[in-house]
């Protein structure tokens, strides 16, 4: 999907921020019209995630430093590993968990430093705290159940830090309920914005309920021609790919791998897209999906 107006706006106001608190105007400058040169070149046939892997080596390249979410991403990660069995406790309280399961990993897909201006504690508590009144299509759900029955490998996406603690509990249940699934996990295969790499799978413990690879590159999104051939392989052959988060849905939608999406609509554009409010969810197979590009 490539990039339209609204991204390329986003993005622009994205670097431009990113360089403010640096004193050269002469050389903000000059940063900002190979951003411009970048965009031009690339936006017409690229994802966002795409041309945001490009900007992030333009930026370590011609600063001398990449941008760093370390902080960010323990935070968040530590968090939701103490909030992990309150909510553990309550999707086994649920009527039906893997439902439950559903709701909530949409929920902290709002931990998203790109899609969302200010990414804070008191808003995620707030939806964390409404996930189980939250509806999702249930003739969806039904379809997706069928489709866990009869499958027996699932290729599950992530996204960002602290939504992979909730990621390894919908793993969990998955596989509780349909015990001949092999789940294996892809994360980033490096540091981008607060996506989750190998180091966040093995710090929240997702490596212990599922097979983990990394890959191969550093967009905040699944592009394709750029995937590991280990992680080609594994979307190719799975029977379900789950896909978290807008960027992979923005990277992956048409090209013929009909995943699951889920995330939550943040961005102005999703929610024009998806005809929903902001921080709605998103639960459906591409084949099944309609909207407006």
């Amino acid at each position: 999907m490539h990039a339209g107006s609204m991204c390329i706006s986003c993005i622009l106001s994205k670097e431009e921020r990113a360089i403010r608190e640096f004193a050269d105007e002469e050389k903000k400058s000059e940063y900002m019209h190979q951003v411009l040169g970048i965009l031009h070149k690339y936006a017409q046939t690229e994802s966002s995630p795409g041309l945001t892997e490009r900007l992030e080596k333009l930026y370590r390249d011609f600063w001398n430093v990449a941008k760093d979410y370390k902080a960010q991403k323990q935070k968040y990660n530590q968090l939701l590993l103490r909030m992990e069995h309150d909510i553990e406790r309550k999707i086994q309280q649920s009527a039906d968990p893997l439902e439950a399961c559903i709701k909530y990993v949409c929920a902290a897909n709002y931990i998203d430093f790109s899609a969302v201006d200010d990414v804070n504690e008191g808003t995620l508590g707030e939806l964390l705290d409404q996930a189980a009144s939250q509806d999702i299509p249930k003739e969806e759900y039904g379809r997706f159940r069928e489709d866990l029955q009869n499958a027996g490998s699932l290729a599950y996406l992530t996204d960002n830090c602290g939504e992979v603690v909730l990621d390894k509990l919908f793993i969990r249940h998955m596989k509780g309920y349909f015990p001949q699934l092999q789940v294996t996990a892809v994360v980033r295969g490096a540091d981008v914005i607060n996506d989750a790499t190998m180091e966040d799978a093995k710090e929240v413990g997702l490596t212990e309920v599922a097979a983990c690879v990394g890959n191969g590159n550093a967009a905040p999104g699944t592009i394709i021609s750029r995937l590991s051939s280990e992680a080609k392989e594994i979307l190719y052959n799975a029977d379900i790919i789950i896909s978290k988060g807008q960027g992979n849905f923005e990277s992956l939608y048409g090209e013929k791998l009909n995943p699951y999406y889920l995330f939550l609509c943040k961005c102005e554009l999703f929610v024009r897209r998806f005809h929903m409010k902001q921080y709605q969810s998103v639960f459906v197979r591409e084949e099944r999906l309609g909207f407006n590009r």
